[in-house]
């Protein structure tokens, strides 16, 4: 469990960046929903929480291939390959990220 920001500090339709490896970005959408998937777009180089956040949806800044939130699946592409998502909890006002584990590795 990683610790993020205070919920207050991450504004809703905002996002921001995990220096984990590799990268995280957790989002808050319009609706106050938390939601975190890898950073790196799965299409190419690039760091989806600099993307453009509609509801559920995060665009990617580069090749605009979008991104489901709640699934990491891509929407469109070209993007072809879904992002992991890793569950996210709010516990006395702190906002954390549980990282999900990478198949194949030993937990």
């Amino acid at each position: 469990m990683i610790p993020v920001c205070r919920l207050e500090d991450l504004p809703k339709g905002e996002s921001t960046r995990l220096g984990t490896n590799p990268p995280v970005a957790v989002f808050r959408t319009d609706d106050g929903d938390l939601y975190a998937i890898d950073d790196t777009c799965s299409h190419q180089d690039a760091s989806l929480s600099e993307g453009w956040l509609e509801g559920c949806l995060v665009e990617c800044p580069l090749h605009a291939a979008s991104f489901d939130l709640r699934t990491g699946r891509p929407t469109c592409l070209p993007a072809r390959r879904p992002v992991r998502t890793h569950r996210v909890t709010v516990d006395d006002g702190v906002v954390h990220v549980h990282l999900a584990v990478e198949e194949g590795s030993v937990a």
